[in-house]
């Protein structure tokens, strides 16, 4: 690299930095805003696509007029030191700006307007810096060739290696939004501060009351830096008075899972973590149990009464509810109580009652701050029960609680005789596709692991499994006397309890209702059978049961790698709240994996009737076509790849959260060393036979990705699932990395317009990536499957590889283009 080159690599590095950062900061805060819903991801990063591509196409178009790209990186620096934190307070009171009761979800389409309005400022002005920033490379190396661009492309990168470790190690620990949002922006700034100082030859074309006015918006960015945790603060109480009117915000809390705020209302504390409800407790001046924590005391006595004799338990989640304290009034020997996150156990402890944290301090109870989900796959414990008191799987995270492989993880923790006890929001009759179909899912995905499988209740579902005969019962009787047998003194629940809950017509509508759906190719779509009038009893119908057509498990049974449960809960959740934007949702649940051959068959038909085009066509159109469908599709196929690796990524951790950072960082590390790799060793760039050998390389790499990936996930070592996933998330950045400079050159053969061709190259790509993220996270990963993701990559980029080819010996004509001049 030059030496004279060097004054730009602060600010390209910078800009690396910002972009990590920022794109961060949107996710952790949107996701809050969502509820922790995964599918806005693909949302938030589309959103980031197509707007920092279209950035880019307006710098290359405003640098070619306005010969003054330093001066542009300075105005461009000043604007997003005061346009994310502005981004942060929005987001933060956005949902003022929908007619939402509380509690309720933003639909697809909310997610989407809002991602697509919020994010088109900050993304603008990042994609025309990148632009800005090719020009003054390109100037610094005297050259007119895109070797700017390819330059600028590795050292960005690099910057956002180094914004992702920073702000998974570091930031996400110590400082709040707007602190890291100004702190990046005064970085950025200062480097193109100091580049205007550096640069001689690049000093006087920036005007010095400029400069002066770039330095003060700096100096004010410092001085006001310790005003931001006032701002957080209000941002943050702005946020719950939106989200839940009729609580006070009592304090917030960051943890590496996510954002923990404390509500309350009158004597009932509500905690929530990321926007989603984790469990409600009654305060510790409550002289008796609360709505609240007779919930937990439901919980208990109903799970425990379905073993005879249980001794060992192990509880996941619940136990700051009450749970925890009324599993230990029965005569058990030991209970493992997991939660996840010891922030929020310290943040609950001073306002939970005085009996829960009293059981915390038993001897008979072991406190484990980890994953449960982990913590069943390598532990050698065994149980007599295991129960799982957690939210509704309306998100990746706690679907992973509701999935086959999960069950079958369990039985391998379960004594012979044990029994599993899972539970989830419901309606009385069960009316409506939404919540027959979530229901019905999770029972049949039970039943594919467990012997005998009893639902039971209406306004909240229990899920009793286990594979002995007669241990899980609906029996009354045997309820009652086991519970009567334990000589338990509890406020909040009573052997009468056991009437109401195992009433005998609900229950047998119950069983008939989630039994019989699910077993049609359409069931899906269509509402549940009602069934007959009088169902029969529940031994009967667990015995008829063997005789009923099998189930459809494209849609109803929960995995891993197809979270089907997760995408029926967001559909049952967003009908309940809001029914007229639940239709978008059902919507999804319609396509089909065919609906891609005709859309690879189109763009095949075009490369075609190019091929067959006169010459004096086919020379500049079908050239510009091939390269930029190479670069369309890998970027979707890229963004693809990784939606498919988070998502996995989650489904063995249990969050991405706080490793997001650095799971880019990986990313980018591979397409530094990509674009290293061929700006260095690729003397002839503008050749489309290497572009066509990168397009069936990445072909080749998802297709291998879709068979190694579930073997990855199954791994029982985290420290080697973790080594695994990174090597596959930088082969991924690798030969995305790769394609940009050789995609850039051929483009550049034709246009003679450096800065347009690498603004077009990287607005494409752009596009790609927003497509990419909007087909893997909405439609393919919840309902078709992670594996399908990588499928979809390689079929992508498998099409890409025949286009190029189609052009035959037209391409060959292509690779001798000189550079041509344009008029501006």
């Amino acid at each position: 690299m030059p030496r004279r080159a060097l004054p730009q690599v602060p600010a390209v590095l910078s800009l690396g930095v910002f972009c990590q950062i920022a794109q961060i900061l949107f996710l952790r805060e949107l996701l809050m805003v969502f509820h922790g819903n995964e599918l806005s991801i693909g949302v938030i990063l589309a959103s980031w696509m197509v707007w920092v591509g279209v950035g880019s196409r307006l710098g290359a178009f405003v640098v070619e007029r306005y010969h003054r790209p330093l001066e542009l990186a300075g105005f461009a620096s000043a604007g997003t030191l005061v346009l994310l934190p502005a981004s942060v307070v929005i987001i933060r009171g956005l949902r003022g700006f929908f007619d939402v009761v509380p509690g309720a979800y933003l639909s697809l389409a909310d997610m989407a307007l809002s991602c697509f309005i919020l994010m088109a400022p900050v993304c603008l002005v990042l994609g025309a810096q990148f632009v800005f920033l090719v020009r003054l490379w390109r100037e610094a190396d005297g050259t007119e060739d895109t070797s700017g661009a390819e330059k600028t492309y590795i050292w960005e990168a690099l910057g956002n290696i180094i914004g992702g470790v920073l702000f998974t190690f570091v930031m996400v620990h110590y400082l709040n939004a707007f602190q890291s949002a100004v702190l990046a922006g005064m970085l950025m700034a200062g480097t193109v501060l100091w580049l205007a100082r550096k640069t001689s030859a690049q000093a006087a074309a920036m005007a010095p009351g400029r400069r002066i006015a770039l330095s003060i918006l700096l100096f004010a960015g410092v001085a006001g830096y310790a005003f931001l945790s006032h701002l957080d603060t209000w941002a943050y109480r702005l946020q719950w008075k939106f989200f839940a009117p009729e609580h006070t915000l009592v304090e917030t809390r960051q943890s590496k899972y996510g954002t923990i705020a404390v509500l309350q209302r009158e004597d009932q504390y509500s905690f929530f973590q990321s926007g989603h409800l984790v469990f409600s407790t009654a305060g510790p001046e409550t002289p008796t149990g609360a709505l609240e924590e007779q919930e937990g005391a439901v919980f208990a006595h109903f799970s425990m009464a379905q073993h005879r004799n249980p001794e060992r338990i192990l509880l996941i989640g619940g136990g700051l509810r009450g749970s925890l304290r009324e599993i230990a009034r029965h005569p058990i020997k030991h209970i493992d109580y997991i939660e996840l996150d010891p922030v929020l156990t310290e943040a609950a402890l001073p306002y939970v009652p005085q009996e829960t944290r009293q059981a915390l301090e038993s001897p008979r109870v072991r406190l484990l701050h980890t994953d449960g989900r982990l913590f069943v796959k390598s532990s050698q414990d065994m149980y007599d029960m295991i129960l799982v008191d957690i939210p509704d799987p309306a998100t990746a995270v706690l679907n992973r609680y509701y999935t086959e492989e999960f069950f079958r993880e369990a039985v391998e923790r379960l004594n012979p005789d044990g029994v599993l006890v899972i539970g989830v929001v419901s309606t009385a009759g069960m009316r409506g596709s939404a919540v027959a179909n979530r229901n019905a899912t999770i029972y049949h995905t039970l039943k594919s692991v467990f012997d005998y499988v009893l639902p039971a209740g209406e306004r909240f579902l229990y899920l009793f499994a286990s594979n002995e005969a007669g241990q899980v019962s609906a029996d009354i009787e045997t309820l009652r006397q086991r519970y009567l047998s334990r000589d338990i003194d509890a406020e909040g629940f009573s052997h009468r309890h056991y009437d109401m809950l195992l009433e005998e017509s609900p229950l047998r509508r119950t069983n008939w209702i989630i039994r019989h759906h699910g077993r049609s190719p359409t069931a899906h779509l269509d509402p549940p059978d009602t069934g007959p009038l009088f169902p029969g009893p529940i031994d009967l119908q667990d015995t008829q049961e063997a005789d009923l057509p099998g189930v459809v498990r494209q849609y109803f049974i929960n995995s891993d790698f197809k979270p089907v449960g997760y995408y029926h809960t967001l559909v049952f959740w967003n009908v309940l709240t809001r029914a007229e934007h639940g239709r978008a949702l059902r919507w999804i649940l319609r396509v089909e994996p065919w609906w891609i051959a005709p859309v690879a068959g189109a763009a095949l038909a075009v490369a075609l009737l190019l091929r067959m085009a006169p010459r004096t066509v086919v020379r500049r159109a079908h050239t510009h076509y091939a390269v930029l469908f190479a670069v369309f599709t890998t970027g979707l196929s890229t963004m693809a790849l990784q939606i498919a690796l988070l998502f996995t990524f989650q489904s063995v951790y249990g969050f991405v959260y706080e490793m997001v950072g650095m799971i880019v960082a990986i990313f980018m590390g591979g397409l530094a060393m990509g674009t290293t790799i061929t700006h260095r060793f690729v003397v002839r760039k503008a050749n489309m036979r290497i572009l066509a050998a990168v397009q069936l390389s990445v072909a080749l790499f998802a297709g291998v990705l879709s068979l190694v990936l579930p073997g990855t996930a199954a791994a029982r070592s985290p420290v080697l699932a973790f080594v695994l996933f990174s090597g596959m998330t930088f082969g991924a950045g690798l030969f995305n990395g790769a394609d940009f400079p050789l995609a850039t050159a051929c483009l550049m053969g034709l246009t003679g317009r450096p800065e347009k061709a690498t603004g077009i190259v990287y607005g494409v790509e752009l596009f790609g990536a927003c497509a990419g993220a909007l087909l893997a996270s909405v439609v393919v990963a919840p309902v078709m499957g992670i594996v399908a993701c990588c499928l979809l990559a390689a079929i992508a980029n498998g099409t890409a590889f025949l286009v190029i080819l189609l052009s035959g010996r037209h391409h060959e004509q292509a690779q001798r283009i000189q550079p041509q001049t344009e008029p501006a």
